[in-house]
């Protein structure tokens, strides 16, 4: 059996391994701009399948992992930072509130597709501009949606979670575990 997983993240592929040993791993490149009033939740939901699907047209054999994650504040997206000043802004909006991490993951042989997604609530402390600054000065925002990594230093912000520490991360590993080894 062969796997593949649409992905180029460390994390996401540090994660699989837990799951499935021996992976290959084809990033799928897609066009990921928001149609105009798609909510966040169908918006995850068809980037995971548009992945999966971009490289299930190339391997019809092999089941293929797509995924993809976005944090929602306030009812909006917030993506990768572009720039220092976005992330600045994204931490800024996040400081002492709570917000959603959306994760949907799809699992795509051929025809046969499962897709499931996971809404964790995050609240995070009141954060001072210092620690923003030094946090971003790290790198570790810059190739993470919301602008932090839970399971990095940015795990030092967060005051609760209720949902799945792994579906942050960017991975349901339990419930793809479900799928392929339940």
């Amino acid at each position: 059996m062969t796997y593949i997983l649409a992905s180029a993240s460390p994390r996401r592929q540090e994660l699989l391994q837990r799951v499935v040993p021996q992976f290959e791993v084809h990033p799928a490149d897609i066009d990921e701009t928001p149609i105009d009033n798609e909510q966040a939740h169908d918006y995850v939901e068809r980037l995971a399948r548009a992945k999966a699907q971009a490289i299930v047209g190339i391997n019809q054999e092999a089941w293929v992992i797509g995924c993809d994650t976005v944090v929602v504040v306030d009812g909006q997206i917030l993506g990768k930072p572009v720039s220092t000043s976005d992330a600045v802004a994204m931490l800024t909006a996040l400081s002492g509130r709570t917000h959603q991490v959306m994760t949907s993951v799809v699992l795509q042989q051929g025809t046969d597709c499962k897709q499931y997604t996971e809404v964790v609530e995050v609240t995070f402390y009141p954060l001072t501009n210092s620690q923003i600054m030094t946090y971003i000065d790290s790198g570790e925002p810059c190739d993470k949606a919301g602008a932090y990594g839970i399971q990095g230093m940015g795990s030092l912000f967060v005051k609760g979670i209720q949902g799945d520490f792994y579906s942050v991360v960017g991975l349901p590993i339990g419930q793809l575990n479900q799928w392929i080894n339940g």
